[in-house]
């Protein structure tokens, strides 16, 4: 029973309950709803509980699978068209009872789902009723609406696309040429497709809410990622504060019209790593694995979205086809019932008919009376077609107008002929046939949800430090627990920390309540994986030789847990002179050796800035082969290292040290920045790496210099022309914006440039030539706040730098500062 039942039960939920079908991208319970729905569309809206108590007839599993089924579909804003309180997919609130909300089909439907002449039908579970097998769905309704279903085995989960998108999708595949596509949500938000792979199995999806800085005090969520509503996002943001993965105050749902979630955040906090520890710790980003899986022939297939539309496209050109041959069969007939009427009329063969007794002999009097003009038909004359002229009405006959009958023929003759053509030029059919569609329900289905590349964030970046460590030297231990012990730092439960010992030992663990790391420790911090500035500077003592071995290393990768000898590794071994460097300073240090050491001379100084930096598992330089009594700090250290390199990175708007996107010089932390934007201000910042740029909005970024000259282009709103102006930076304050230009709702700022002598191209397109402007000659240097001169009028397309910018030290060619 298990094996045949089993098997019976596994298939029925795949093929009838789950998972859609390819043709017409529909599960049978929505396919069942619709087709009622026809049946009863008047075009009046109809009670959503009688088309439930309809779509019993067909459905035959209960009212509630199909009211949740048809609330889904009404949702989509697609097939259905709404009336009531139908819930809301972004907050999660759900529709009103079915008796009080109500629906109808969707002028979009009713063109592309439904054509009985084109319908497979069977029966109904019950016998009693004809439904259709699949609806003849001329449009990829499975990519738009999406779908998910966990049937028995396996599971399907196909992401909705862009209305637009999928009709312009399928006119370029009917043209042969390539096509991309990607999901689009209601909710909005953003998303990175870098990894979504086709929408097959294995692909994934990372989405975003929008995140907007309001203040340094509070942060605006608008949309929600797919799949998420405002009250499960808001729990998650509480589930991280009580955790202490991100400190705010508050967070309050205003959602109206548009969402909108407000975040007052703690003091102190910063709004850039708040947006950050939001997107890694809340539901503010998920990532969604696709898994299109879908009914073909009766068979479950895991498809991509490319595959799924070509599919869709074959299938819509095969029923355009039948719809042409179905309609060139009634062109035809029409043709010749017309033409045998006017035959029938026009040479007065009913009047062969008034002398006959019989009815067989009527009929037989017709077929003879046809016999001469049988030759001018297109097909044979059937007894359907004698028996039909037999009807004809005496008031037929009597108002017979040849007239209008020979027009009647010749337009179903170029009806005929267009079908034909159509027909011979079904590709260029079909495209008509989708630009028709994108033309008459496009409008308003523009694209809502961005795609752009997302940043990797390290949860240790970004995670608060809400927690302290504490530290036993003597006996070895550390934790957050042992606050009776000694007070070593501050850092997050996410961190890692870098413990070193007195025998030349070091090893990295993970933050704990109390953790074992030996005994004697020299020192601990939180590690930094990959950091090649920090470095250590380390005297031993060889356990062997009694030498002492002075060394410079960095820490860069480790295996948590695991410890690493220093040293040369013999037993006895032991450091005496210890000091981490963030940015690889090199202190020098007084030696004092034993008394009774044999050395004449007893006090030795040791610079570090001789030693190279090598690995960890390097021995080390011989300090002294003499016993050391102890070593001071004679000289602290500078740094050995040039200020790390900082660059930008375009697509996402972040600043990073890893070598992603344009480069903008050296930068160390207090060296400050400046961005340009659009709006026509400028914002002077330090280097924060958890900074973000608005790229749409970005104008330039490059090093401050107070005595560089900006040169600069805008739109002057009251004056309708655009102005240029050359001056210096006169502010120095930090993370404020300043507008530099004349104020005005369509003011804005067209080029930016700290070049010193720039010479541009006005460009105003085809109607106007091309002028140059060089502004060291034609602009003088004036306040900031000047409105300028004016140079151009508004038919301005675009400015185009003739001259490269200045180049900056240590960067290569195409490194060199570039306009957004």
């Amino acid at each position: 029973m298990y094996q045949s039942w089993f098997l019976d039960y596994a298939s029925y939920v795949i093929l009838e309950r789950a998972v859609p079908a390819a043709e017409d991208g529909l599960k049978p319970v929505q396919r069942r709803i619709l087709h009622a729905m026809k049946e009863m569309d008047d075009g009046r809206f109809n009670k959503v509980a009688n088309v439930i108590g309809q779509t019993m007839q067909y459905h035959p599993h209960g009212d509630a699978s199909i009211g949740d089924a048809m609330v889904n579909l009404g949702q989509k804003d697609l097939l259905i068209e709404t009336q009531g309180n139908w819930g809301d997919t972004r907050t999660g609130d759900s529709a009103a009872a079915a008796r009080y909300i109500e629906a109808r089909l969707s002028k979009f439907a009713l063109e592309i789902a439904f054509n009985n002449k084109t319908t497979s039908w069977q029966l109904s579970y019950d016998g009693r009723k004809n439904e259709p097998v699949t609806l003849p769905m001329k449009f990829p309704l499975l990519l738009a609406q999406g779908a998910e279903g966990i049937a028995v085995g396996l599971s399907t989960k196909i992401l909705p696309h862009n209305f637009c998108e999928l009709i312009e999708a399928s006119i370029k595949h009917l043209k042969g040429k390539h096509f991309e596509l990607y999901p689009d949500f209601q909710t909005g938000g953003m998303m990175d497709v870098s990894n979504y792979n086709d929408g097959a199995r294995g692909g994934k999806l990372r989405v975003r809410a929008r995140i907007e800085k309001a203040d340094a005090k509070t942060l605006i969520i608008h949309d929600v990622p797919y799949g998420v509503t405002t009250t499960s996002l808001v729990e998650s943001i509480l589930k991280a504060n009580d955790s202490g993965k991100i400190k705010i105050k508050s967070v309050t749902d205003n959602t109206a019209r548009d969402v909108e979630l407000n975040v007052q955040l703690a003091s102190g906090i910063s709004p850039d790593q708040t947006i950050d520890a939001l997107y890694l710790f809340t539901d503010c980003e998920l990532s969604i694995s696709p898994n299109a899986c879908v009914i073909v022939s009766d068979k479950p297939q895991f498809l991509g979205v490319t595959e799924l539309l070509k599919k869709s496209v074959a299938h819509t050109k095969d029923l355009l086809l039948r719809e042409l041959e179905i309609k060139l069969s009634e062109l035809e007939d029409d043709w010749h019932y017309s033409s045998l009427e006017k035959i029938f009329i026009e040479k007065r063969i009913y009047r062969d008919i008034e002398e006959q007794t019989t009815w067989e002999a009527v009929l037989d009097a017709i077929d003879k009376g046809l016999k001469p003009y049988k030759k001018l038909l297109r097909r044979e004359v059937t007894p359907d077609d004698i028996l039909r002229l037999t009807e004809i009405r005496i008031k037929r006959i009597s108002k017979f107008d040849a007239f209008k009958a020979d027009e009647h023929i010749r337009g179903v003759e170029e009806g005929i002929g267009q079908v034909r053509y159509d027909m011979e030029h079904l590709t260029e059919y079909a495209i008509q046939y989708y630009e028709n569609l994108l033309r008459k329900f496009g409008k308003g289905r523009e694209r809502k949800t961005e795609i752009r590349p997302f940043e990797t964030i390290q949860a240790t970046t970004v995670a608060i430090a809400n927690t302290k460590l504490f530290f036993n030297r003597k006996e070895g231990f550390i934790g957050t627990s042992l606050k009776k012990d000694e007070f070593a730092l501050e850092c997050s439960n996410l961190d890692y920390i870098i413990v070193f010992r007195k025998d030349g030992k070091m090893l990295v663990t993970k933050v704990a309540d109390k953790s074992f790391v030996g005994k004697d420790i020299i020192h601990l911090d939180i590690f930094h994986k990959n950091d090649e500035r920090c470095t250590y500077n380390m005297i031993y003592t060889d356990g062997k030789t009694g030498i002492a071995m002075a060394k410079r290393f960095h820490v860069t990768s480790i295996t948590r847990d695991k410890e690493y000898d220093l040293t040369r590794g013999n037993s006895g071994s032991k450091v005496i002179w210890f000091s981490a460097n963030p940015n690889a300073e090199a202190e020098v240090v007084t030696v004092l050796l034993n008394p009774a050491a044999s050395a004449r001379k007893k006090e030795l100084s040791f610079s570090f800035l001789d030693l190279e930096i090598k690995s960890r598992s390097a021995a080390g330089n011989q300090v002294t082969k003499y016993p050391i009594r102890s070593i001071k700090l004679k000289e602290k250290g500078i740094s050995t290292l040039s200020a790390p390199k900082l660059f930008f990175d375009e697509e996402i708007g972040r600043l990073n040290r890893d070598g992603y996107g344009k480069m903008l010089g050296h930068f160390g932390d207090e060296d400050p920045l400046i961005a340009f934007y659009q709006d026509g201000s400028y914002e002077i910042t330090l280097p924060d790496l958890s900074s973000r740029f608005d790229v749409d909005k970005l104008m330039l970024v490059a090093p401050f210099d107070s005595e560089k000259i900006v040169s600069a282009i805008y739109f002057d709103d009251k004056t309708g022309v655009y102005n240029a102006k050359r001056f210096h930076i006169e502010t120095q304050t930090l993370n404020n914006r300043f507008s530099f230009i004349r104020e005005g709702k369509q003011a804005m700022l067209k080029f930016v440039s700290l070049h010193q002598e720039p010479v541009v191209q006005l460009d105003y397109g085809k109607k106007k030539v091309a002028e140059e402007l060089d502004f060291a000659a034609a602009i003088s240097v004036s306040g900031w706040k000047a409105v300028g001169t004016r140079v151009a009028t508004p038919d301005l397309k675009q400015v185009v730098l003739l001259n490269q910018e200045e180049d900056i030290e240590g960067a290569s060619e195409e490194d060199q500062p570039t306009l957004f």
